[in-house]
C-alpha cells in the first residue's frame, strides 16, 4: 500500500482477495457478513505476528526486521513455516 497512508490495513484486503482465500480453500458461496468478520480477524492475526516479530528484533538489538524474525514469530503463535530450517 504505497503512498496514502491515511488507509487502514483492513481497507487494503479487499473482497476479492478474500473471495480467491476461500475459493482456493474450496468454499463455493460467501455470506456479506462474512467479509467483515475475515478482515477482523486477519487484523487481529497481523498485529499479534508483527508485534512478537518486533519483538524478537529488539531482543537481537537490530533495527531491521528479518525474515527469521517473522519465522519465530509465527512458530510462536502454533503456525510453524517450513522451509527455513527452523
Amino acid at each position: 500500500m504505497s503512498g496514502n497512508k491515511d488507509r487502514s490495513t483492513r481497507e487494503g484486503i479487499t473482497k476479492p482477495a478474500i473471495r480467491r482465500l476461500a475459493r482456493r480453500g474450496g468454499v463455493k458461496r460467501i455470506a456479506a457478513d462474512v467479509y467483515n468478520a475475515v478482515k477482523a480477524q486477519m487484523d487481529g492475526f497481523l498485529h499479534n505476528v508483527v508485534r512478537d516479530a518486533a519483538s524478537y528484533t529488539l531482543h537481537s538489538a537490530r533495527r531491521t526486521v528479518t525474515a527469521i524474525d517473522v519465522v519465530y514469530a509465527m512458530k510462536r503463535q502454533g503456525k510453524a513455516i517450513y522451509g527455513f530450517g527452523y
